[in-house]
């Protein structure tokens, strides 16, 4: 019997660096890999109102354009906003997990926690992942009785 399929959140830099011109052709590849197996229904993908908001507020109108496009292709759901999450998101900020101006950040991992998804696929280095961020979000989910969650590249899901 196959293993159920993991239920993934695609934040903003997926889709960034799956169409990105910059200097970031290995990171580019493994993220397309990603996204075909997402696609191919291996992950079940989902975003936020929190994505789709980063990307509607890029600023070159032609790159929103290919981000909203290359969105379309895949069969996402969308996960909403919840005062619940607001709350869990205000605990990291509170913890010093993330810092506060970057509360969009601690929302990321809070909306897809309290959702339940099993792992949050990200390149944001800066703020999600990374081994600080990982254990100690882990320690306050299980703190709050959430269910764990990874973060992880797209390279370290494959």
């Amino acid at each position: 019997m196959l293993p159920k399929p993991l239920k993934v959140y695609l934040d903003t830099s997926i889709f960034n660096f799956a169409i990105s011109t910059q200097d970031v052709a290995a990171e580019k590849e493994v993220t397309v890999r990603f996204l075909d197996e997402v696609k191919n229904g291996r992950f079940l993908g989902h975003v936020s109102a929190i994505v789709l908001r980063e990307i509607n507020d890029t600023p070159e109108k032609r790159r929103q354009d290919d981000l909203l496009k290359l969105m379309g292709q895949f069969e996402l759901e969308t996960l909403h906003r919840t005062e619940e999450a607001d709350l869990l998101a205000e605990r990291y900020i509170q913890e010093k997990i993330i810092p506060v101006k970057h509360f969009d950040d601690a929302l990321h991992i809070a909306i897809a926690s309290v959702h339940n998804l099993d792992v949050i696929v990200s390149w944001n280095f800066e703020h999600l992942v990374k081994f600080k961020t990982r254990r100690e979000v882990q320690a306050v989910n299980t703190l709050l009785g959430y269910r764990t969650i990874e973060i992880c590249t797209p390279q370290e899901i494959l």
